[in-house]
């Protein structure tokens, strides 16, 4: 059967609306899991407009927050493990299929699932149910690909219509869109709760979730050229993306391929482990947010993927795309400290602006690991990605959400201050493969008289 013709045959709209509706949902479960384990244990110091008895009650009211900040940090913990291990094989078997069959029905698939996993959050608040509840709606999301495969099939689609010098801005274009639909959802979000509750705004969560599967049914034009019946489950897919790290033909390009990996796991590790915190860090005392500046904040974290392109884009005119990526990483570690020391409402916002350039890194990474296979293999290349990106969110939910707690009582910004350390590792290793690289290659220049080439330009002859 003939896909449908569309106008513009391009993901960024239906990656806008799965990240209005994830952008709207994270913040607005998390913020309903504090009031309603809050209610059930009579602590009520931060509901609403709730802020005089948010660090200015007696110890025993001290104590029955952080009990509470602690039950939300481990169901945010209990619900992004289950979301992980159905997550992590149902991405590495959709993302090498659709290398065949195309990218339309893995963009479908997901959207559809989280559309699933909003009408069972609201059940949950319309009846009262238990919040373990979200734990199911989180696992059957997980089971239909969830947001990674989104994501994974987004970029996918434009490694198959960009070529190599224009991928990274093309990257960092759809990474903005993720910037642009979290501003609008954060900010749009906490107003929204602040004046008619949480069982509204998740209703747009249901309605964009299914205007994503809309779109890529009726309105997104397929980007796999010679597409092919292939089964679906076949142990054939876990194993291309197997054959990724262990086949390629040149030494260097599997190297740069597991040094690439471990950058982007550390890099979103940090990032997935700080954002799951936000909200919390706000809540908590000295803090003491309330909803609409919980949405300015989160907000101004998503603006970070707007301030990154218009930088990236800057910044390429006179850099390499490496030294690009090591400037991310300097503003998201400066960022990050600043976080961890902030004591009232001005240090913080100050700290969200030194993240600026933050999200530079990200979609250098992604096109240079795009660069580094063929076009044959990037559903399975971004599936592992996606894999990469699932057991992020395992390491940083069981980390950070683990440290949080634990450190209430020396340190609140402990867990922002570990990640800024931890994302030294990935700035060395970035560092270390652009001076091998071009050490390697020069040797080659004075003994060949040929010019260099890296490990992407190789696979790419």
């Amino acid at each position: 059967m003939a896909a449908p013709v569309a106008p513009l045959g391009r993901p960024e709209p239906l990656l806008f609306l799965a990240t209005v509706a994830l952008g709207l949902q994270g913040p607005l479960a998390t913020q309903y899991l504090w009031d309603r384990l809050g209610a059930e244990r009579g602590y009520s110091g931060n509901n609403g407009s709730g802020r005089a008895a948010c660090g200015n009650g007696s110890g025993s009211t001290d104590g029955l927050r952080q009990e509470v900040e602690a039950l939300v940090s481990h169901w945010n913990l209990y619900i992004n493990l289950g979301g992980f291990f159905v997550g992590l094989f149902s991405v590495t078997l959709f993302g090498p299929w659709s290398d065949s069959v195309g990218r339309r029905p893995v963009l479908i698939l997901p959207a559809v699932g989280m559309a699933l996993q909003a009408a069972i959050y609201l059940l949950v608040m319309y009846l009262q149910l238990h919040v373990a509840y979200f734990l199911l709606g989180r696992i059957l999301g997980g089971l239909m690909g969830d947001y990674n495969l989104i994501l994974a099939s987004c970029f996918a689609y434009v490694a198959d219509t960009t070529d190599k010098r224009a991928r990274t801005f093309r990257v960092a274009i759809l990474e903005a869109c993720l910037g642009i639909a979290g501003m609008l959802a954060s900010i749009g979000g906490g107003q929204w709760r602040k004046a008619q509750g949480y069982i509204n705004p998740f209703w747009l969560v249901l309605a964009t979730s299914l205007a994503a599967a809309l779109y890529a049914t009726f309105c997104l034009r397929e980007s796999v050229k010679e597409q092919k019946p292939a089964k679906l489950f076949t142990l054939s897919h876990y194993k291309a993306v197997y054959r990724l790290y262990t086949a390629p033909e040149h030494l260097g390009t599997r190297r740069n391929l597991a040094l690439y990996s471990l950058v982007f796991f550390l890099l979103v590790t940090v990032h997935f482990g700080t954002k799951d915190l936000f909200v919390l860090y706000e809540l908590g005392s000295p803090l003491c947010w309330a909803a609409d500046l919980i949405g300015y904040g989160s907000a101004a974290s998503y603006l970070a993927y707007l301030s990154s392109l218009g930088g990236l884009r800057l910044l390429q005119l006179c850099l390499e795309d490496t030294w690009v990526a090591e400037i991310g990483l300097i503003s998201n570690i400066f960022g990050l400290v600043v976080i961890s020391l902030a004591t009232t409402t001005p240090l913080m916002f100050t700290g969200y602006g030194i993240l600026f350039l933050s999200m530079a890194a990200t979609p250098v990474i992604r096109a240079k690991l795009s660069k580094l296979v063929s076009e044959t293999e990037q559903g399975a290349l971004f599936a592992s990605v996606a894999c990469v990106e699932g057991l992020c969110s395992l390491v940083a939910t069981g980390v950070f959400n683990s440290l949080y707690p634990a450190s209430l009582h020396f340190m609140r910004g402990f867990p922002f201050l570990f990640g800024a350390v931890i994302l030294l590792i990935p700035a060395a290793i970035i560092g270390w493969i652009e001076i091998w690289d071009s050490d390697h290659d020069y040797s080659h220049f004075t003994d060949d008289s040929s010019p260099p080439q890296t490990a992407e330009q190789q696979l790419g002859n």
